[in-house]
């Protein structure tokens, strides 16, 4: 009798590691995304710090290393042209951006543990990442000269 009850039964699912070419279609939760972003941003700050001691340096010491400074923006240094410095610029702002406010989103969950639920999750995930890429893109136009 256990065989005819176990062959008509519903056979449960299976939860496996994703692996690299499901990775791909994988379909994350905007909650999830958010995070692994914040992640992210926090690499590119990482590793783009000595960028960033570079700016700071370039555009505060004299009225000649902010000449350069802006100089490597519009035309280029090091054999990469300015527009490819831009980039770099708005990758280092987006990171900012979405590293600061992602973490407030993070906080304000950490402290208010009792209020937050899966809906409540993804409802500030979109905001974060809403907000993000808007500001994103106001400053990447400002950034590339657009007003």
């Amino acid at each position: 009798m256990s065989e005819t009850a176990t062959s008509h039964s519903k056979k449960r699912p299976e939860f496996r590691n994703i692996e690299f070419p499901s990775l791909i279609t994988y379909r994350w939760p905007l909650a999830s995304l958010a995070s692994g972003m914040h992640r992210v941003s926090g690499a590119i700050m990482f590793f783009l710090m000595p960028f960033v001691i570079w700016m700071f340096d370039a555009s505060i010491s004299s009225e000649v290393s902010f000449a350069r400074f802006k100089a490597a923006f519009n035309i280029g240094m090091l054999g990469i042209p300015g527009f490819l410095w831009k980039l770099v610029a708005l990758g280092l702002i987006w990171a900012m951006l979405h590293h600061f406010i992602a973490g407030i989103r993070h906080l304000w969950m950490d402290t208010h543990h009792h209020h937050v639920s899966k809906d409540f999750g993804r409802q500030t995930a979109a905001v974060v990442l809403g907000l993000t890429l808007s500001l994103t893109a106001v400053l990447g136009a400002k950034l590339f000269g657009l007003y």
